[in-house]
């Protein structure tokens, strides 16, 4: 129940139809109770007309009138019944496609705001999975509740006053038939719950790992694992095949149980109605009525095991993602969040106020062990600073702290005319990841990402910059041309000349260079180099580069050992110190296996 009202409030703006689907359940309920009446009248007329007829009295003058009158009011308790049951179902179909958008609107606007953190650890798939599977049952649930609660109350309050008033025993017996049957439906619950839970598990994974092998299909077809996939997702699957048929065995064993029970106390509501006629107690005409009322009776009842079973699997989808819901995206960083600046138009600036600072920062992935430890520096205005230290040593850690991405165990993080939000920093700064990361629409809305309001001559004049127009010349629809998913339509060079394209465009007074060409071949690094050094002119740039030229040309460098500051200083500087970077321009003259190991693990290349 309390599953049911979260979502009611969820929902709340649905109101007006969930009221409207209501009215029109009530008419429909009220045109179906009158059919048993209608034709219970019918029969004692047409029972008092035969037996008029038998004596010699012929046909009374108003039978024939009243049986057609009767009819008459048979076809319009119908055609009611017709009408606004297929209103009711319009309302119906219109608010469950708008409870899906409701739910799934949220649901994405929570998955915008969780931190980086919670994505690390579940799959893309799953995320999916869990939209469609637990909304879908949500709205499906809600959708039949709201149609058929209405129907059930009204026609079980209808039926037990109408019974109470022709004889008090039928009422008490179908009064023992409700809680009964709903008691022994809610003995199934905890188990078959239980079990359910189990199988969504076993089905988002297999949908996680779905999802995973079609967006890496070149490396699973690369080294030959089409099979080994294929096992590991029917595995799953048939995993829920033996829960189901756990599930189903209980839950029908259970449902044999209620029928048997139902079917004994309606045995005895039918004898007392059969025994009642024959002795007079009832007209022929109440007996066909009250048959009729105990078949309508009987519905509601059969109906709870139907509505107990769409709410179990509606309560079981829901938990997935309420649970998800109810994150707390500060709880889910860790704490530590980054202290609130003074807003843009209220922070100093000038050439002795630096750009980034960190200030005694820590940081760990998962609360235990850090992987940055105390760090701190400056970066002033303009100036251009590369994070040289080996692979896994914190240089990406310390630019998704900058972003935001993360944040600090302690210690703090300053950018200057950031703001005082994340979404303030973040257009802050413009970064090119080694991994471009496009998106399945056209090289202008990819290159616009940013910016989605900028003109076509301001995209364009970007991409010329970033080297973009020369391969997009050569394609049939130019700057319309679709990259596909993740624009795999596009080679890795042509993907980070786009990337460097939408930086610029961004123009954001800080950026981030995260080996932003260490997967390029040479050609491609050259002119994506262009667009770089192009982007970098008059601009703050943190940079984590994998060549020794481009470390020797920056401003100064930081290096980092063991998560801490090992050396700050100009390439010059460094060159002599004995340190990290003295060892890799030692390192670059040597021809020997060890050594060229050696700058492998520093991520570096001549």
């Amino acid at each position: 129940m309390s599953t049911l009202l979260r979502i009611l409030r969820f929902t709340r703006s649905l109101t007006p139809y969930y009221l409207g689907i209501m009215i029109a359940a009530a008419v429909v309920t009220g045109a179906g109770i009158a059919v048993p009446f209608i034709t219970g009248a019918a029969t004692d007329t047409v029972v008092a007309a035969v037996g008029s007829v038998a004596e010699g009295n012929g046909v009374p003058e108003t039978a024939i009138r009243t049986v057609l009158l009767l009819a008459l009011a048979l076809l319009a308790a119908s055609l009611v019944e017709t009408v606004v049951s297929n209103v009711g179902g319009y309302w119906g179909d219109v608010m469950s496609a708008k409870m899906r958008t409701i739910l799934s609107t949220r649901y994405f606007e929570q998955l915008l705001a969780l931190p980086q953190r919670y994505f690390d650890g579940e799959l893309t798939g799953t995320v999916v999975a869990r939209l469609n599977r637990s909304i879908a049952e949500v709205t499906n649930f809600m959708k039949s509740f709201s149609n058929m609660f209405v129907t059930m109350l009204m026609t079980t309050v209808a039926v037990l006053v109408i019974s109470a008033w022709h004889y008090w025993p039928l009422a008490l017996l179908l009064a023992v038939a409700y809680p009964v049957y709903l008691w022994l439906t809610a003995l199934t619950s905890r188990k078959w719950q239980r079990i359910e839970d189990d199988k969504n598990r076993y089905v988002d994974e297999a949908s996680g790992r779905f999802s995973e092998v079609v967006g890496q299909m070149r490396v699973v077809k690369s080294f030959v694992r089409e099979r080994g996939e294929l096992s590991h997702f029917s595995t799953r699957f048939d995993e829920t095949v033996r829960l189901t048929r756990e599930q189903s065995m209980h839950w029908h064993r259970m449902d044999a149980l209620r029928r048997g029970a139902l079917n004994v106390i309606f045995f005895g509501l039918y004898v007392i109605i059969f025994v009642r006629t024959v002795t007079g107690h009832f007209t022929p005409g109440e007996m066909v009525m009250l048959v009729q009322l105990m078949a309508m009776a009987r519905e509601p009842v059969q109906n709870l095991s139907w509505v107990v079973d769409t709410a179990q699997r509606a309560v079981a989808g829901s938990r997935s993602y309420f649970e998800v819901m109810d994150l707390d995206p500060a709880a889910v960083d860790g704490g530590g969040a980054r202290p609130e600046e003074a807003p843009a138009a209220e922070v100093e600036e000038g050439p002795r106020v630096p750009a980034v600072a960190f200030d005694d920062v820590s940081f760990s992935y998962d609360g235990h062990e850090d992987v940055l430890r105390h760090i701190s520096f400056e970066v002033r205005a303009g100036e251009r600073v590369a994070f040289v230290g080996e692979s896994g040593g914190g240089k990406t850690t310390l630019m998704n702290l900058l972003l935001g991405l993360y944040a600090a165990r302690s210690g703090s993080i300053r950018v200057a005319g950031a703001g005082n939000d994340l979404a303030s920093l973040r257009r802050s700064i413009a970064v090119v990841f080694q991994d471009p990361s496009l998106f399945s629409g056209t090289i202008a809305e990819n290159i616009a990402y940013g910016r989605p309001d900028a003109t076509r001559e301001e995209i364009e004049a970007v991409a010329g910059r970033a080297a973009v127009d020369g391969f997009v010349a050569k394609l049939p629809n130019g700057y319309d041309t679709v990259v596909g998913e993740r624009g795999m339509k596009l080679s890795g060079g042509q993907k980070q000349r786009i990337a460097v394209a939408r930086a610029m465009l961004k123009d954001a007074p800080l950026l981030v260079l995260d080996e932003a060409t260490s997967a390029l071949d040479t050609k491609s690094e050259r002119l994506v180099q262009q667009g770089l050094d192009d982007l970098m002119s008059d601009r703050t740039s943190l940079i984590i580069a994998h060549r020794l030229s481009t470390i020797a040309e920056v401003d100064r460098i930081i290096t980092l050992r063991d998560g801490r500051v090992d050396e700050i200083g100009t390439p010059a500087e460094l060159a002599t110190s004995g340190g990290i970077y003295a060892e890799l321009l030692a390192l670059q003259h040597s021809a020997s296996k060890a050594d060229r190991k050696r700058l492998k693990r520093f991520g570096v290349v001549l």
